[in-house]
């Protein structure tokens, strides 16, 4: 059978199921009810199952919604190409950075319940941080360069890590002795708690002073250690109890279980060497709930966090958090003078800059202005992406949201674009 036909035989049988799949959102009649032309969402359709052809990509999901209706819900390619096993609509997709709003979602919820405020010094929550330095280089006499410690201009806030403004940054091996000392202390090790992981990081230096760069980073991880204190209640548990089980994303949580182990996305072999990529399998436990990328889920679940966004935080009866609060998130929080990091050029179109015009809301990136990016959109639109591939974005002023789901860190970048462009030129009215 051939890829085509696997996938249009995949859609086809979801299809079916489509209202219990997508969990209540209701589907349009046909894509036109709500300004989309079907010829040229084909267009959209023809160039992922050209993508899966050409072994550019394994499979995907993709779910298109407006005006509170879902327009496109289809599958295409495989869930694991190596078995041939086709791909379909409740597949379940280790979301990595997508986990990274959810989070967020849950320090605003202890917000507005009193637990913390954004201006909250991390070290009130993580005391370890009060003494956390900053590395300066510094040129000696004889040209070469040294890192210089010194104390916060002013103490890293809560807001700085929901924005990625703390001074923290990711591992990396090279000459950055910031991030090559996050590797040689195992930052990131998946057997620690969240505890432990917090205060291995306060004892590094920081990259920037905070408040003045954005550097995207383990902030999210160090927010989720925050909710765990003044919550209470471990990540998961806050989680699953305050967030996913009244949303009703049951195939959403920091790994699936047993019994869904076969709706996993398999990656496929990609990059220079041909290798396949480093993706947990879903089913996976680790002791360490990352909050910045340690989430599994499905198009349909992350479908009703947008649509939750999209109804000023409430779906279906329940609330989760006011209107304010998703304004706020939804808002650029970066500064005028903010800088860039050093490597943050690698975001290429996603950079959260200026000269992109984009900046960063609280936990996702924020479109300012019509026109500097080469990605289509409007301004105020919101977006954030995995590094295994998956990717959303929401457009409030088009009433419009959609969910990418693919595990290819290869071609995430150049679908992202690619979802963009073909996503618009199907919308007419």
């Amino acid at each position: 059978m051939s890829v085509i036909r696997l996938a249009a035989a995949a859609a086809l049988g979801v299809a079916l199921a489509l209202p219990a799949v997508a969990q209540g959102i209701p589907k349009v009649q046909s894509p036109e009810e709500v300004g989309f032309l079907s010829t040229r969402l084909k267009r959209l359709s023809d160039r992922l199952n050209e993508g899966v052809k050409n072994n550019e990509l394994p499979g995907a999901v993709v779910l298109i919604a407006r005006n509170g209706k879902i327009v496109m819900f289809e599958s295409y390619g495989f869930r694991d190409k190596e078995a041939k096993v086709a791909m379909t609509n409740d597949t379940i997709f280790r979301i990595a950075s997508m986990t990274k709003p959810i989070v967020t979602l849950a320090a605003m919820m202890l917000m507005e319940e009193g637990k913390l405020t954004l201006a909250d010094r991390v070290s009130t929550y993580i005391p370890a941080f009060a003494d956390t330095k900053v590395a300066v280089p510094k040129k000696k006499d004889d040209g070469t360069v040294e890192m210089v410690l010194e104390p916060q201009y002013r103490p890293m806030t809560v807001h700085d890590l929901m924005r990625h403004t703390s001074g923290l940054t990711y591992g990396a091996a090279g000459a950055n002795p910031v991030k090559q000392s996050y590797l040689d202390m195992k930052v990131a090790d998946r057997n620690q708690t969240n505890a432990e992981m917090a205060d291995k990081l306060a004892k590094l230096a920081l990259l920037y002073q905070p408040g003045t760069t954005w550097e995207y980073s383990m902030s999210t991880d160090v927010l989720g250690r925050v909710v765990e204190v003044a919550s209470g209640m471990p990540l998961d548990k806050f989680i699953e109890e305050r967030i996913t089980k009244p949303l009703k994303m049951g195939d959403t949580a920091f790994e699936a279980s047993a019994d869904k182990k076969a709706r996993g996305a398999k990656p496929m072999k990609e990059g220079p060497k041909n290798e396949l990529p480093a993706i947990p399998d879903i089913t996976e436990k680790f002791t360490w709930r990352s909050g910045g990328g340690g989430m599994v889920s499905t198009a349909a679940d992350y479908a009703r966090f947008l649509q939750m966004f999209a109804n000023g935080g409430q779906l279906d009866g329940v609330r989760l958090v006011s209107r304010k609060t998703i304004d706020l998130m939804t808002a650029d929080a970066l500064p005028p003078d903010i800088k860039m990091g050093a490597d943050m050029f690698r975001f290429e179109a996603l950079e959260p800059s200026a000269r992109m015009g984009q900046g960063f809301g609280l936990g996702f990136a924020v479109r300012n202005v019509q026109g500097v990016n080469p990605l289509p959109g409007s301004p105020n639109d919101y977006y954030w992406g995995g590094a295994y591939g998956t990717y959303f974005w929401h457009d409030p002023r088009e009433r419009l949201y959609v969910v990418f789901m693919m595990q290819s860190p290869q071609a995430r970048l150049r679908y992202r674009y690619l979802m963009r462009d073909l996503v618009y030129q199907a919308m007419v009215n």
